[in-house]
């Protein structure tokens, strides 16, 4: 059961392309990203609110699913096999869970120094470096970077394991994660580093949160699968 209204809605801001967002995702609640106008990448990490130590785990979540991507139906997995958040809705349909962020190194290469000295908020920002400037306002560091998602972003692999940039956003496209646990979510809205596009052009994108409230058997997650049930299970027992 997916109440997104008016109602429901807790909070909201537009961030501008290439920006940072946190914020504790309380169980129970949902956020909702969008893509304003459309060719948005969203980097993004996830950590248990209790313990950073807890963190989304790719291949766990992968495995579990028997999936290479997200889409509704998914659960992104902690490495403790508890479900931090589950996808309830997603009008895009892929999002790249294989491949990492922008970094200083492949924004040089690729769009040329722009420096905050000369250029102040219109400088290149990448990924990495937002990520873990965004991370240290909670005190963590380089080494408490995970493996990410990239929402709106979907990559392509040939036979022979060579990577392809096939990404088709139409504007308001949106995905809402459902907290299963109080979960810290981060976001930036950098480029992906395999974009085509020749020139830097963030995107901008909105986030909506409200309070959700889908129960398990509701869930288009819990149904899905067994193995969802169980990291329900799991996350259920962690909070008795």
């Amino acid at each position: 059961m997916n109440n997104f209204n008016e109602e429901s809605l807790l909070f909201e801001e537009t961030i501008p392309g290439g920006w940072n967002f946190s914020h504790i995702l309380k169980r129970g609640t949902s956020i909702r990203i969008t893509d304003l106008d459309g060719g948005a990448n969203v980097s993004a990490l996830f950590y248990n609110r209790e313990n950073f130590h807890e963190r989304y785990n790719m291949a766990d979540t992968l495995k579990a699913q028997y999936t290479s991507y997200l889409t509704k139906g998914h659960a992104l997995y902690s490495d403790m096999g508890r479900i931090l958040v589950s996808i309830i809705e997603d009008t895009y349909g892929w999002h790249d869970t294989i491949t990492a962020c922008s970094t200083p190194e492949t924004n040089l290469k690729k769009y040329g120094d722009k420096k905050y000295q000369e250029y102040r908020n219109a400088y290149h920002r990448d990924a990495h470096t937002s990520l873990l400037t965004e991370i240290s306002k909670y005190g963590m560091r380089l080494n408490d970077m995970h493996s990410m998602v990239n929402f709106f972003t979907r990559i392509n692999i040939d036979n022979e394991g060579f990577l392809s940039y096939d990404q088709k956003n139409t504007a308001g496209s949106y995905i809402d994660l459902q907290a299963e646990m109080d979960t810290l979510v981060v976001l930036n809205s950098c480029p992906h580093p395999l974009n085509p596009m020749p020139e830097y052009d963030p995107k901008t994108i909105k986030i909506s949160i409200w309070k959700s409230e889908c129960p398990p058997e509701e869930n288009p997650v819990y149904r899905s699968r067994e193995e969802n049930k169980r990291g329900f299970i799991n996350t259920i027992n962690y909070h008795k």
